[in-house]
């Protein structure tokens, strides 16, 4: 089983994926959890683009989508590796991000036709401005105008495909944990009317 988190900038993933993490494998499954970037060199190079200052323009626009489709690449075998020892993946990030943040999206959609496509995203959905108090503005892409953008690109990719679930973000740390469990559990056989 292979879960994404996704969203815009600050909507807690790194937090909800932690605690994702703890409450499958209280339920007794073997949990792995991924990043996008990774941390290969190709990740790393990511890393250093996203704080420049032309992060957004065009041309970084392009030359990141290429970037991230090739640090996708280098983490497929790792993906199935994991699947076929019957673990579940909890990932920060997949190909949506890129066909939210960078443009064309035709063009992200043929340079990630090969990336692994999620069983379940919950999408993380925050008000922006929210979203741009939580970050410490180190990357370009943590501004009003951007981000809003972005937003309304998830929430159009979430209706479009069956696999998204998206979750109020704008609440507290454990309203959004409940709400995520509740979303997994039935994939699980875990009882969801359980949760609090």
């Amino acid at each position: 089983m292979y879960i994404v988190l996704e969203g815009i900038d600050g909507a807690g993933k790194s937090t909800q994926i932690s605690l994702l993490k703890d409450f499958l494998e209280q339920n007794g499954l073997e949990v792995e959890t991924v990043v996008e970037p990774t941390d290969s060199e190709v990740g790393k190079l990511i890393r250093r683009l996203l704080t420049r200052h032309d992060a957004t323009s065009d041309a970084m626009q392009r030359t990141l989508g290429l970037l991230f489709a090739a640090d996708r690449l280098l983490i497929m075998e790792k993906l199935n590796k994991l699947e076929e020892e019957g673990k579940v993946i909890i990932s920060d990030r997949s190909f949506y991000s890129s066909l939210v943040y960078q443009e064309p999206r035709e063009w992200i959609q043929e340079l990630n036709k090969y990336a692994k496509i999620p069983d379940l995203v919950l999408l993380l959905d925050l008000d922006v401005e929210k979203s741009v108090a939580r970050t410490d503005g180190t990357d370009e892409f943590e501004n009003v105008e951007f981000l809003t953008a972005v937003k309304e690109n998830y929430l159009k990719i979430a209706e479009e495909n069956g696999n998204f679930k998206i979750i109020d973000a704008n609440n507290g740390p454990n309203k959004v944990s409940s709400d995520i469990k509740k979303a997994v559990a039935p994939l699980f056989d875990i009882c969801a009317d359980c949760i609090r």
